[in-house]
C-alpha cells in the first residue's frame, strides 16, 4: 500500500508545482512535464496519454485520461506495473497556500495493477534510484498530508511470486482509503472478486505516519473470502510484515481462501473440518516469514484441540510444525460415506467404495506434527489413548505410532500416505493382544470370531480410491490367536454327521490356538500354514481370500477325534467358496473319495513292492538297497548271476577242468 500512496502524493505535488504554468502552457506539455518529473524522481516512465484538464472550482485539483507506469525492466509480464484510464486528484487550496498538503480525492478508474516478486526476491514495485544518483524509491512527503478519500473502482490485481509459485488475482476491486490525520489512524475498505468468491478487506490503525514507512502500529484488520473470514486484533506493520495479537480464524470454505492465496485447496473431509473448521490463538510475525500461534484453539466439525503451531517459510513450501493434544476425534469414514466395514457396509456391502481420494492437500506444505488425544473414531476402527508424530515432505505423510491402544490390545508401527504423482498407502503395524470380535466386526461387520491374538502386518496399496487400493494390495503378515470360538460353524459335529446343518447360528466350535502366516499380492492373500487346535478336532487350512474382490476360495482340513499320537480320526475338507456377502460351504466328498483311493493305490503299490522285494531275497538272494527300484535291483542281481557263472567257468578253464 505504500507505494500506492506515495505515487499518489508524488504525482499531487508535481501537478500542484506545474500550476504556475498552466497559463502559458498547454495540457499537453503539462503531461510531458509530469511524466519527466515523475521518472526522475523514480526511474520509471509515466505515460498521460490524454489530456490533463486543471481545476479551481469546487476545489483545486486536475484530472487526467489514460495514465500507466512502466513495470521494472527485469519484469517478464508485458503489463506496465500500474494503469488507468483516469487520474483524478484534489487538493484543499486554502491548507496548500498554509503550506499543508491536505488531498481531499485521489480516483483511480479501472486501474491495473500488476505485481510480481521474481526468483531472487526483487519485486516490481521497489522503485529504482534515479539518473541524478540519489538514494532509490520514491522519497519521503517533505511535509505531512492528509487524504479525505482516495479511492479505485472497477480495478484488478494481478501478483505473481517466482519464488514460491503462489499467484494471486483480483477482478472488480474497488477500494477506499481515508487519512484525516497524518500523524493518527487511518481506515482502508476494499473488495473484489477472486475466481468468482467475493472477496472483502477492512483494516484500521493508528498513526499512519509511522505505519506508511513499514513501523509496527497499532492494528485491526479482518479479510473474508467466499464464507472463511479472518480477523486480528494487536499490533502490526508490513515493511517488513510484523504483527502480534489476537487471531479469529473461520476456515470453513478453504477453497475460496485457497482461490485467494493461489493455492488449490478442497474442503476437508468430515471430522476435519468439512463444515466447521476455526482457529484462534495469540498470532506473532517477526518479520522474516514465519508465524507463530500459541494458546492455539481449532475447532474442526465436533473435534476440539488445543497447543502451539509454528509456521515457517521454506525454499519450497512453507512447513507447519506443532504440538497439539486433543479431546476425542471423531473422523469421518470416507469420500462416501463407507467404508465397507461396520455399520458402514460390512460383509453384505457388494464392494468398496469408487469415490476419488483428494489427497491434494499434502503438497501444500511441509509438516512435523505431534498429536495426543485420549480416543480416535475412525468409523471402521475405535481407538483409545493415542500419540502420534505426524510429519509430511513433499506430499508424503507418515504417522508414526508412539502409542495407540486398541480392542484392549495396542498398535504399533507406522502407516504412510503417499500423494507425490497419485495415491498410495503403505506401512507396517503390529498388533498386539487385540480382541477379535469388536476388532472385526468394526472393519467387516463380522462377530463370529471370538479370541485374541497378536497381528503382523505389512502392505502396500496404490489407487486413487478405496476400491483401487483393496485391489492392487501386497504384503505379508502372520496371526496367532489365543483361546477362543468361532460362532457359527461346529466342526467336530459336522465330521462325526457328515452333515452341513452344523454351519449356521447357534453352532460353534471352541479351540485352543490358531496360528498362521500370508502373503498378499494383487489384493489377495493367501495362506498355507494355518493349523488350529481344538479339544476334538484338529485343522490344517490353506487357500486364498480376495480383499478387493471380497471372495473366499479356501480349503480347510479337519480332522476329528484323532488318537493320542495325532493319527487316525475323521478328515473331511471343508470347502468355503462365495462372496464375503454370501459364503458357502461344502463338504469335499469328491476330493476325500480320490484321497483314500490314492492312498489306497499307494498303500498296494507299496505291498506288492514289499513281496517282490522278500521274494527276490529269498529265491535269488537279491536285497534291495534304500531307493533302488525292484527293476534295477532285479537287473543289478542278474548281471552279479551273470559275473559268477562267468567266473567259475573261467576258473574251471585255467584248473584244467
Amino acid at each position: 500500500m505504500r507505494w500506492i500512496i506515495r505515487v499518489g502524493i508524488t504525482l499531487a505535488v508535481i501537478v500542484l508545482l506545474a500550476f504556475g504554468l498552466m497559463a502559458m502552457i498547454p495540457s499537453e506539455r503539462i503531461a510531458q512535464v509530469v511524466s519527466a518529473q515523475f521518472e526522475a524522481m523514480t526511474g520509471r516512465k509515466m505515460a498521460l496519454t490524454g489530456e490533463v484538464k486543471p481545476r479551481l472550482w469546487p476545489s483545486l485539483g486536475v484530472s487526467t485520461g489514460p495514465v500507466s507506469i512502466a513495470n521494472a525492466d527485469w519484469a517478464t509480464s508485458d503489463q506496465p506495473l500500474f494503469q488507468a484510464e483516469s487520474l483524478s486528484i484534489d487538493v484543499n487550496l486554502g491548507a496548500l497556500i498554509g503550506g499543508e498538503v491536505k488531498i481531499l480525492g485521489l480516483t483511480a478508474d479501472q486501474p491495473q495493477i500488476n505485481l510480481e516478486r521474481d526468483a531472487d526476491g526483487r519485486a516490481n514495485w521497489v522503485f529504482a534510484a534515479s539518473d541524478s544518483g540519489e538514494g532509490g524509491g520514491v522519497p519521503e512527503a517533505a511535509t505531512g498530508f492528509t487524504l479525505d478519500q482516495g479511492a479505485i473502482t472497477g480495478g484488478t490485481l494481478r501478483y505473481v511470486d517466482r519464488q514460491s509459485g503462489q499467484a494471486i488475482a483480483l477482478d472488480n476491486v474497488d477500494a477506499s482509503l481515508s487519512i484525516p490525520d497524518f500523524s493518527g489512524p487511518f481506515t482502508l475498505s476494499a473488495s473484489g472478486l477472486s475466481r468468482g468468491q467475493a472477496v472483502k478487506l477492512d483494516l484500521s490503525g493508528g498513526v499512519f505516519s509511522a505505519f506508511m514507512i513499514g513501523r509496527v502500529v497499532p492494528l485491526t484488520a479482518s479479510l473474508s473470502a467466499g464464507g472463511s473470514a479472518l480477523s486480528f486484533d494487536g499490533r502490526g506493520g508490513y515493511a517488513p510484515v510484523a504483527a502480534e495479537g489476537a487471531l479469529r480464524a473461520n476456515l470453513s470454505d478453504l477453497p475460496a481462501l485457497g482461490a485467494l492465496m493461489g493455492f488449490d485447496l478442497t474442503r476437508p473431509g468430515e471430522g476435519m473440518g468439512k463444515e466447521k473448521l476455526q482457529i484462534t490463538g495469540t498470532l506473532t510475525m517477526d518479520g522474516t516469514g514465519a508465524a507463530f500461534l500459541r494458546g492455539a484453539e481449532i475447532v474442526a466439525d465436533q473435534n476440539q484441540i488445543k497447543g502451539d503451531l509454528d509456521f515457517l517459510p521454506g525454499e519450497a513450501r512453507p512447513k507447519l510444525k506443532g504440538q497439539l493434544a486433543a479431546g476425542p476425534i471423531t473422523i469421518g469414514t470416507g469420500p462416501d460415506g463407507e467404508m465397507g466395514g461396520g455399520q458402514a457396509g460390512g460383509m453384505e456391502a457388494e464392494g468398496w467404495p469408487e469415490g476419488e481420494i483428494d489427497v491434494s492437500a499434502l503438497a501444500a506444505m511441509d509438516a512435523e506434527i505431534a498429536l495426543s488425544a485420549p480416543s480416535i473414531d475412525l468409523g471402521v476402527l475405535k481407538l483409545g489413548q493415542t500419540r502420534t508424530l505426524i510429519t509430511v515432505d513433499r506430499a508424503r505423510a507418515v504417522i508414526d505410532i508412539r502409542e495407540m491402544q486398541a480392542y484392549e490390545g495396542s498398535i504399533t508401527g507406522d502407516f504412510v500416505v503417499n500423494g507425490r504423482g497419485g495415491l498410495s498407502v503403505g506401512g507396517r503395524l503390529a498388533f498386539a493382544g487385540l480382541k477379535t470380535q469388536p476388532l472385526l466386526t468394526d472393519l467387516a461387520g463380522w462377530d463370529r470370531l471370538i479370541s485374541t491374538g497378536d497381528f503382523d502386518l505389512e502392505f502396500l496399496g496404490v489407487g486413487n480410491s478405496i476400491a483401487a487400493i483393496m485391489n492392487s494390495l501386497k504384503g505379508k503378515g502372520s496371526l496367532e490367536l489365543g483361546q477362543g470360538e468361532l460362532r457359527g460353524l461346529d466342526i467336530a459335529g459336522m465330521l462325526r454327521n457328515l452333515d452341513l446343518n452344523y454351519v449356521g447360528d447357534g453352532q460353534k466350535t471352541i479351540f485352543d490356538g490358531l496360528a498362521g502366516t500370508y502373503s498378499i499380492a494383487n489384493g489377495v492373500v493367501s495362506n498355507s500354514d494355518l493349523k488350529l487346535v481344538a479339544p476334538y478336532v484338529t485343522a490344517s487350512g490353506s487357500g486364498e481370500i480376495g480383499l478387493g474382490a471380497r471372495t473366499l476360495n479356501y480349503r480347510l482340513r479337519p480332522t476329528a477325534l484323532a488318537a493320542e499320537d495325532g493319527t487316525g480320526g475323521v478328515m473331511v475338507p471343508l470347502l468355503i467358496t462365495g462372496t464375503w456377502a454370501n459364503p458357502k460351504y461344502r463338504l469335499d466328498l469328491e476330493s476325500l473319495a480320490r484321497e483314500k483311493m490314492e492312498t489306497e493305490a499307494k498303500a498296494a503299490e507299496a505291498a506288492a513292492k514289499a513281496e517282490l522285494e522278500q521274494r527276490l531275497k529269498e529265491e535269488l538272494g537279491i536285497e534291495v538297497a534304500p531307493g533302488e527300484s525292484l527293476g534295477d535291483a532285479a537287473t543289478r542281481g542278474a548281471q552279479e548271476r551273470l559275473e559268477d557263472e562267468a567266473r567259475k567257468a573261467l576258473e574251471d578253464i585255467l584248473n584244467g577242468n
